[in-house]
């Protein structure tokens, strides 16, 4: 498509997952639109890299369906037949005490119903009678008053507990997070409004489960999500968006009604009327405050960084796949420094046809949770490598070497998870509000929508939409 001088011209400053999606719709609401990505990669966390043969997702690989979000884009995208579902198989929990299966009926690991075998397996009898007095037990005014993080809203409805065993392994998994450091709000919209309208959380949670449409809880895509970048790029060049890497954002200027970015060492420049800033909170908030210094006060902490190493294995005993999709670990178990592993050829049926019978690939996640933690997620490639085999070997009760291993690889996630702080919601809201007081000029990305590309491509949409007029 090309453009025509009656276009209005915008830049979208951030190339990741949220800002090609923020692009798409300001192109097509007949905008000139300008990408300008600081790194040589499209996509953000949503890229693909090559492991002994196979093209694997190096970061994001499914999406959630508690909403059509994603589901939409791809089927707007023509990629609709591609969506795959997980195969049939639980989800462990890898406890220093023991490894069970996760139960079924939760959201972030909160059960909505304590009583259920799966939830007392794991936490025990009596702790589970102290979570089911959440049943009965009133609902505190101060549920509803000012910020409060997730760790305390579990542990003062359902106990120690359902915190320490349940959510923390979750949430940790998920956010590289301690649940007491964790905006409710931020990681889990609607759970307080849903706490005070069923008078309980557990019943909350069964709320939230039921209002989820039917069928699995994440989808993916048939050779893997890194498809979903790929498709907008191309529609994006086909729609005559300019799309460039290598193009560091320096400056930001406004003057009446245009705006002037500048990026580059030889500082080009370009005259928009339309401006999204799509990168991370720390970068969005520095250029935003050139514009208007009293933003400054926004500034999120970085987020918290994510080591995955992947194996492919050949190892046919395997192909049983004993611990289902895979295992989180809790923060305390010794011995073992991954937060999570997920058995990728045993949850996505087109990798497994892929890799062939007997060939394994395993995700292995490191997080921030503690110092050691810290220390082993930010340690080379080399240890890493080492240390996924030998957690690998303890999650999955076999015995791998390195003579079983086809290929490898570590790929980081420098500040990829948002850390929602108690109050992450309110600073959101009012950075945004701050925001809206320059006309045509917005910002996006995971750490304003929450953790997820169900949140991330929702929220660019949405905001998009809002302000391309």
């Amino acid at each position: 498509m090309k453009r025509t001088p009656a276009q209005p011209a915008a830049a979208v400053i951030g190339g990741g997952m949220s800002g090609l999606v923020a692009a798409r719709e300001l192109a097509t609401a007949g905008f000139a639109v300008t990408v300008l990505e600081a790194s040589q990669r499209l996509g953000g966390s949503v890229h693909a890299h090559e492991v002994a043969g196979l093209s694997l997702d190096a970061g994001a690989e499914s999406f959630a369906t508690r909403t059509t979000a994603v589901a939409d884009l791809l089927e707007e995208l023509g990629l609709a037949d591609d969506i795959e579902y997980p195969a049939a198989g639980d989800a462990w929990l890898q406890t220093p005490n023991a490894v069970r299966k996760l139960p079924s009926t939760g959201v972030l690991g909160i059960p909505a119903d304590p009583l259920a075998p799966d939830v007392k397996a794991v936490i025990g009898q009596t702790a589970a009678l102290r979570a089911a007095a959440d049943l009965a037990a009133p609902v505190s005014k101060h549920l509803t008053d000012g910020a409060m993080s997730l760790g305390e809203l579990v542990r003062n409805r359902m106990g120690h507990a359902v915190l320490d065993s349940l959510v923390t392994p979750v949430v940790s998994g998920v956010h590289s997070a301690d649940p007491d450091a964790l905006d409710v709000d931020a990681v889990a919209p609607g759970l307080r409004a849903a706490v005070v309208k069923h008078g309980s959380l557990a019943r909350a949670v069964g709320s939230m489960r039921q209002a989820a449409p039917a069928g699995s809880a994440v989808g993916s895509l048939t050779g893997g999500m890194h498809r979903l970048t790929a498709a907008l790029v191309e529609e994006l060049t086909d729609r005559g968006v300019d799309v460039r890497t290598g193009a560091r954002v320096s400056r930001l200027a406004a003057r009446e009604d245009e705006y002037t970015v500048v990026w580059s060492e030889t500082e080009e420049a370009l005259a928009v009327s339309r401006v999204v800033i799509a990168t991370d909170g720390p970068s969005a908030v520095d250029l935003a405050a050139q514009l208007d210094p009293d933003l400054a006060v926004y500034r999120p902490e970085p987020g918290a960084g994510v080591s995955l190493v992947t194996l492919v294995l050949d190892y046919p005993e395997l192909d049983v796949a004993p611990r289902g999709n895979g295992v989180l670990v809790a923060p305390e178990t010794e011995g073992i420094g991954a937060k999570a592993l997920t058995h990728a050829t045993a949850k996505w049926q087109w990798l497994a046809a892929e890799a062939g019978p007997g060939t394994q690939v395993l995700r292995l996640s490191y997080g921030r949770l503690s110092e050691r933690h810290a220390r082993l997620a930010d340690a080379d490639d080399e240890t890493l490598y080492h240390a996924a085999v030998s957690d690998a070997s303890a999650l999955l009760d076999v015995d791998v070497t390195e003579q079983d291993v086809l290929g490898w690889d570590v790929i980081r996630h420098r500040g990829a998870l948002p850390f929602a702080t108690t109050g992450h919601r309110q600073r959101v809201d009012a950075f945004r509000a701050a925001l809206a007081k320059h006309r045509r000029l917005d910002a996006v990305g995971g750490w304003l929508s929450g953790t997820g590309l169900a949140a991330v491509v929702a929220d660019a949409r949405a905001r998009t939409r809002i302000t391309a007029r």
